[in-house]
């Protein structure tokens, strides 16, 4: 035993030894490494610009793999910012994390390159001494370029199990001074990763750039029109008045995730809401807190509008519109409405993370139009807003299910108000309390206490005030004022992320929610503001725990809306094989016992009905962009349409999201289909699994772009639809797809994969210039 401890011991040593010698190379070469900003007032002549030449290379290749929280390595090429920030061997999402982690933000958390050094990360760019040599020697992003254009993939259909593509791979994250020792254990493992080489002349510009010290010259500054907007909104969010405040506060709490825009000038160029230690007309200092509601640190700070200066990926893009028509609203639903702000209220732990006592004044009515006027992101926010990988969040909701939202004008809103302010202490979250590794169980049975006391006291305010027979009606939901596209939205589960879009998408779901003020604000402080990525395992399975009652809360008041035996036919169908002590907090006992619906049903499936009565109730607003009826080629759209059939095996085998490419005579349309994964129930918190039921799985096809991390590509020519469509429609096995991937599939494999990738980033550019943001390949299957 002793001679093997020596051995392993004398290999540790010499390993550790190699890389000690590697980087001693490195300095006898090229002299000791120093970290460096590589903005220049002005470009050598002849080099490669960084902006015109450079950046639009690596947005088509390298960003759709580096471009969002799981980025391998946390290398975010988005932004020159990230490419000279480097790479860091530690995971932003690891699960298993016992202490919370560092906050790492790009733009945030540090902000030079130093700063970037000192919080462990290492260059992929050079570093040693400023030479043409060392610039391509001793740069990792020069090298990894090389190894592929030397050992480009192998000419196979489906790459080998080498390629580990897994979400939770173990991740290299090698330095440059490791690289030899890299390219000698995986000579296939160049950039870009299990996918085709550039094309040489891209190849050439990378290379080049870098050779030439990989410098780049400052962003022009802001336009006039965009600054003379900036100074409007930034007066109008730091007004001194009481009401004022705390209106900022609010909206501040709900934006530091949006895109903002401002229409009257242009729909291409974004903005952040951040809080700022310097007042408007000074550079920003962004105050870095860990959550929006956290104490600044100062009791000075301004809202500010910062330019978001990365490029624009899909998976975290949330366009939100700030014109006149908006200041309007906003002052007319803060500024002038009739209520007194007496004191500010604290940013203590406890009270900031629960918004129905930090803004207990600002009007119910005021705070519930403000997140419906955008529903969509609000709902949005949650999928995109401070995750890439979703899981902890989604894995809690069905695949497929349409959102409604109560009517903010109703008479009993006013009574919300005061309800809200005798319970608003019953309706802590999880962050407010911390995160215990060790007492999920306990947290678990602490959430369902209280849920269950809010949902008793919820359960005798609707008999109170919905008891009567006739008193639910259709006049209750919301209908958008008859021009707001928001009033519906329909979720769409991928796996671990997901897509909300406007209107009612498909075919009618298993589930829906009915969203009220209480519901939606929580969801968002749960999810959003008070949810950190950063976190640990306690943090995210508090967070999954408490989602799990939110959910069956929107689904309980759903069923508000049918006759009462209907209502349990539907929770004991949405809840097949549960724990029976779960469906307390899918029902309402005292206003079940009582309240008949004011809704008149004449069939023996009383939702669908009542699917049909909302789609009526909400036809002035409902959207046709995802509509397959909106397809004018008749041919494809019956072909297509039989696919929105296919129930059981022919889904299942198919990939979670697969865009599909059409080429007509009159040129290329796109689709995107999703697989609808079905669960006997979704209440499983480590293993849902065990609840699937894959008999009862559904394909939809959507015109247009639905997700942000495809799986797959198809390009069909329109003659040849039928015949993809009954190979589709007859898929039984895994061997049964591989053949129609082999047809009409475009593999990580394929030569001309980044021609197809082109082709279909262009189409989505043209189809939603405003929401296109760059896909992200990360779940790209290898079948």
């Amino acid at each position: 035993m002793r001679v093997i401890q020596n051995h392993w011991l004398l290999v540790i040593l010499l390993m550790s030894g190699c890389a000690a010698i590697d980087s001693y190379q490195f300095e006898q070469r090229y002299g000791k490494a120093q970290p460096r900003e590589r903005v220049v007032a002005s470009l050598p002549p002849g080099n490669v610009d960084f902006w015109s030449q450079v950046k639009p290379i690596i947005d088509q290749r390298c960003v759709v793999c580096h471009g969002c929280y799981d980025a391998p390595c946390q290398l975010k090429m988005s932004s020159i910012e990230g490419i000279t920030r480097g790479a860091s061997k530690e995971k932003v999402y690891d699960q298993g994390r016992l202490k919370e982690m560092s906050l790492t933000r790009l733009f945030e958390d540090a902000h030079s390159v130093v700063e970037w050094r000192d919080k462990g990360f290492h260059p992929v760019l050079n570093e040693y001494a400023d030479t043409a040599e060392a610039n391509r020697e001793a740069s990792a992003m020069y090298q990894m370029l090389r190894l592929k254009q030397e050992n480009p993939l192998p000419d196979v259909k489906q790459l080998p199990d080498s390629f580990d593509l897994s979400l939770n791979r173990k991740q290299v994250c090698t330095k440059v001074e490791e690289f030899d020792n890299y390219a000698y254990k995986n000579p296939l493992w160049g950039m870009p990763y299990a996918l085709p080489g550039l094309d040489p002349a891209e190849q050439d510009v990378l290379t080049s750039w870098i050779d030439q010290g990989a410098v780049y010259t400052a962003r022009p500054p802001l336009p006039t029109p965009f600054v003379e907007q900036i100074n409007r909104w930034e007066k109008f969010l730091n007004a001194s008045s009481l009401k004022q405040q705390l209106a900022s506060r609010y909206i501040y709490e709900h934006l530091s995730y949006a895109h903002l825009y401002f229409p009257e000038v242009d729909e291409k160029h974004f903005f952040t809401l951040v809080r700022s230690l310097t007042p408007p007309g000074e550079p920003i200092e962004i105050v870095s807190t860990r959550r929006p509601y956290d104490a600044a640190g100062t009791t000075k700070f301004y809202y500010r509008i910062n330019e978001y200066v990365a490029t624009i990926v899909d998976k975290t893009h949330m366009p939100y519109a700030l014109d006149d028509k908006r200041m309007q609203r906003w002052k007319s639903l803060f500024v002038d409405a009739d209520y007194t702000v007496t004191q500010l209220p604290p940013y203590d732990d406890a009270q900031a993370s629960n918004p129905f006592q930090t803004f207990a004044e600002l009007p119910i009515t005021s705070r519930y139009k403000f997140l419906l006027d955008e529903a969509q992101f609000t709902i949005m926010a949650f999928i995109k807003g401070p995750v890439c990988r979703g899981d902890v969040a989604l894995d809690v909701i069905d695949d497929n299910f349409w959102v409604f939202f109560t009517d903010p004008d109703r008479p009993s809103e006013r009574r919300l108000e005061k309800f809200l302010a005798l319970n608003a202490q019953g309706l802590q979250l999880p962050a407010s309390t911390g995160s215990d590794n060790y007492r999920s169980i306990h947290h678990w049975h602490q959430y369902a206490a209280q849920q269950k006391d809010f949902l008793t006291k919820k359960d005798q305010f609707l008999a109170d005030n919905y008891g009567e027979p006739g008193a639910i009606t259709l006049d209750g939901i919301w209908d958008g004022n008859g021009v707001n596209q928001n009033a519906s939205l329909t979720v769409y589960r991928h796996f671990d992320n997901a897509t909300v879009e406007k209107g009612l998408l498909g075919q009618p779901p298993k589930t829906a929610w009915l969203i009220d003020y209480t519901l939606l604000e929580r969801i968002h402080y749960l999810l959003v503001a008070g949810y950190d990525v950063y976190g640990n395992l306690g943090h995210q399975l508090d967070t999954r725990l408490y989602m799990d009652f939110l959910r069956m809360e929107g689904e309980a008041n759903f069923l508000i809306m049918l006759p009462p035996a209907a209502r349990v036919k539907e929770r004991d169908f949405w809840y097949r094989d549960a724990n029976p002590d779960l469906k307390v907090y899918i029902s309402n006992p005292l206003f079940d016992k009582h309240s008949i619906p004011g809704i008149t049903y004449r069939s023996d499936d009383p939702k669908l009905e009542l699917y049909a009565m909302l789609r009526q109730h909400l036809a002035d607003v409902l959207p046709t962009k995802h509509d397959m009826a909106s397809i004018q080629d008749t041919g494809v759209r019956d072909q297509l349409n039989r696919l929105n059939q296919l129930v059981g095996k022919p889904a299942t085998v198919m990939p979670e999201n697969a865009l599909l490419q059409v080429k007509t005579n009159a040129g290329s349309m796109y689709f995107t289909l999703l697989r609808n994964s079905a669960y006997a129930n979704m209440t499983a918190v480590f293993d849902d699994s065990k609840n699937r039921l894959p008999d009862e799985d559904t394909l939809t096809v959507l015109p247009g772009f639905i997700g942000a991390y495809p799986n797959a590509f198809f390009v069909v020519d329109a003659q040849r639809l039928p015949d993809f469509v009954d190979a589709l429609s007859g898929l039984e096995t895994e061997s049964g797809y591989t053949g129609v991937v082999d047809t009409y599939g475009i593999r990580r494999s394929n030569s001309d994969f980044w021609s197809h990738s082109d082709a279909f980033h262009e189409g989505y550019r043209k189809l939603s210039p405003l929401t296109y943001g760059v896909l992200d390949y990360n779940r790209f299957e290898n079948r």
